[in-house]
């Protein structure tokens, strides 16, 4: 067990990057822990906090008891862990309102402040606060954390995480509780909740709403908005705030080169600084700095259009794992590593599979520049509870990354994960179909995949994935738009429930796949190579049909980095490049 004491603060920086206030304590690090897996701890009232009951560990938080940089690594089944640590407010918060949040734990969580119950959460994926101001005392105060997983349950929204107790095939080992950073900030009791933010180019336009917490109309509140751009002020907006929700439309009429010049894509990553000032009688009581970037994604005459052009995707598969931190990136500087690693390879998007990343990962693609297809930890089957389930949490991602100008694409489901009788089930196919019309209802603004893969009714793009490893049988079937909708790879129809194409962009979201060992990993892969030359020429096999096709508008390469037992990365595990980078890059851009 490694000695928790002598590890740094773990991901020290503001763990929510588009919402930044300046004044913020991090949480992260060693906290007291315990299984409770005879599940006695509420009978016990460890939620008191008592300093001397029985938590027999400690863990470093923000990573899971299953990694090894938790300082436990024990990847066998605990479904209910308990967290306590101790914390005191700095002195110049006192009379502040003292926000407690967490990035995301898994799966349920219930929160208590000095024995005092201030949240309850349902949902691995998603960030939850709670205002536990009236729970604190003088001096040093005490957060218990209950966390339950289920770990057997296939209906339960999980991703890749596997339901038997070791790892195999697609499946990996699971995550149980806080996976993301914990962090107090103070507040005014009037104070911005959050800000959403929709660019319109076509208008030069930025449309911000704005949602305040606390407020009252007696209050007298002012809200200045600032927006800028490499450090140059480009407009000024200040006024009386009248509701709790206010919407503003700010014109920025700046752009050079006929439109385009700050436009945001992946070559041109540009991006507007915005500040947020809520100010009451002259003083400046909240002050919330973000970003947005000036992008417009549409679909014109069966084309996917990047600020109004046409624009080929190539994807890569991400899963988002990581040897020593499984489902947590065990710094910063990884996350945007992995970014530019895809970049390198030629790569201008990854679709993030079956997991809602970490939000810095979605900060450096913002960054940097990469396309981001968004995709929800489906469960495997399918339940009454697991649509209550999952419907909210799918509320809860859009929320919070509906700001990103990287996303691109919502994809709410994948291969019929969740919905594995969505063929005939009309119960199924409705659920497909609400998650499509309920995501558009909160989004206009980007397409939306209604089941990636196959299996599709109302939907945006027409995604296809196919494993095929050879390059004559892909030129054939990818030569016409009827023979790619027409395809029945892994024998699934592309569309259920008397849907049918509708000249929609069509992309092979999922294809490749070749293992090449060149690891400490013995593993799976859906076509193999024997060596770094085996492994190129198949490689180009498979990318060549993608870019040759008169039909294809986009590609997704599957994948990224080797991810335990699946050894069919492009990087290992552990990133290292399978073949030069610039071999890749060459080959996935058709040089």
């Amino acid at each position: 067990m490694t000695e928790l004491s002598s590890i740094p603060t773990p991901r020290p920086e503001y763990p929510r990057p588009q919402f930044v206030r300046q004044e913020w304590l991090s949480l992260n690090g060693e906290w007291d822990f315990s299984f409770d897996d005879e599940v006695v701890g509420e009978n016990e009232r460890l939620y008191l906090g008592d300093i001397t009951a029985p938590f027999t560990r400690k863990i470093n938080v923000p990573f899971t008891f299953q990694s090894k940089l938790s300082g436990i690594e024990d990847p066998s089944f605990h479904d209910v862990v308990w967290y306590r640590r101790t914390f005191e407010i700095p002195e110049k918060w006192i009379g502040k309102r003292i926000v407690l949040h967490f990035g995301a734990v898994d799966y349920s969580a219930k929160v208590w402040v000095n024995g005092q119950l201030v949240a309850m959460h349902e949902g691995g994926h998603t960030p939850f606060q709670a205002d536990i101001t009236p729970s604190l005392e003088e001096g040093s105060n005490i957060i218990v954390l209950r966390a339950e997983d289920f770990s057997r349950d296939v209906t339960l929204p999980r991703g890749k995480q596997y339901w038997l107790e070791n790892s195999a095939s697609i499946f990996y080992t699971r995550t149980t509780g806080i996976w993301q950073s914990v962090w107090l900030e103070p507040l005014a009791t009037v104070h911005l909740s959050k800000a959403t933010l929709t660019p319109d180019i076509d208008r030069n336009e930025i449309r911000i709403r704005t949602y305040l917490e606390g407020f009252k109309i007696s209050d007298n509140l002012k809200l200045q908005v600032l927006v800028s751009y490499k450090g140059e002020q480009v407009a000024k907006d200040q006024f009386t705030i009248r509701h709790v929700e206010e919407l503003r439309t700010i014109g920025l009429n700046d752009f050079t080169e006929h439109g385009l010049g700050r436009l945001w894509s992946p070559e041109h990553p540009n991006l507007y600084d915005i500040q947020f000032r809520l100010i009451r009688d002259q003083e400046v009581i909240d002050d919330v700095v973000s970003y947005f970037g000036m992008r417009k994604v549409s679909i014109e005459d069966g084309k996917f259009c990047l600020n109004n052009r046409p624009y080929f995707q190539r994807l890569v598969l991400d899963q988002g794992y990581f040897p020593e931190g499984i489902l947590t990136a065990p710094t910063d500087d990884v996350l945007k590593r992995d970014v530019e690693l895809a970049k390198d390879m030629g790569f201008n998007g990854v679709r993030k599979h079956q997991k809602t990343e970490d939000p810095r990962f979605l900060y450096w693609c913002d960054k940097l520049g990469l396309l981001l297809w968004s995709e929800a930890a489906n469960a495997y089957d399918y339940s009454e509870k697991y649509v209550g389930r999952f419907t909210k949490e799918w509320l809860e991602i859009i929320e919070r990354d509906y700001n990103h100008p990287c996303i691109v694409t919502w994809v709410p489901l994948n291969e019929s994960w969740g919905i594995p009788n969505v063929q005939v089930d009309k119960r199924q196919q409705q659920h497909g179909l609400a998650m499509y019309h309920l995501t558009k209802s909160l989004d206009e603004t980007r397409p939306v995949v209604y089941n990636d893969g196959w299996e599709q009714m109302t939907t945006d793009l027409v995604t296809i994935h196919d494993y095929e490893s050879r390059q004559e049988v892909l030129e054939d079937r990818y030569a016409t738009t009827e023979s790619a909708v027409q395809a029945m790879p892994a024998n699934r129809r592309i569309f259920v429930g008397g849907a049918s194409y509708q000249g929609q962009p069509i992309l092979v979201s999922e294809f490749g796949g070749i293992a090449f060992k060149k690891s400490e990993w013995e593993g799976w892969g859906y076509s193999g190579a024997e060596n770094e030359e085996d492994f190129l020429r198949k490689l180009k096999a498979v990318v060549d049909p993608m870019l040759s096709s008169p039909v294809i508008k986009g590609y997704c390469y599957t994948q990224l980095t080797d991810v335990e037992q699946e050894i069919n990365g492009l990087l290992t595990y552990d990133r290292e490049p399978k073949a030069p980078l610039g071999a890749i890059r060459n080959i996935m851009m058709g040089k």
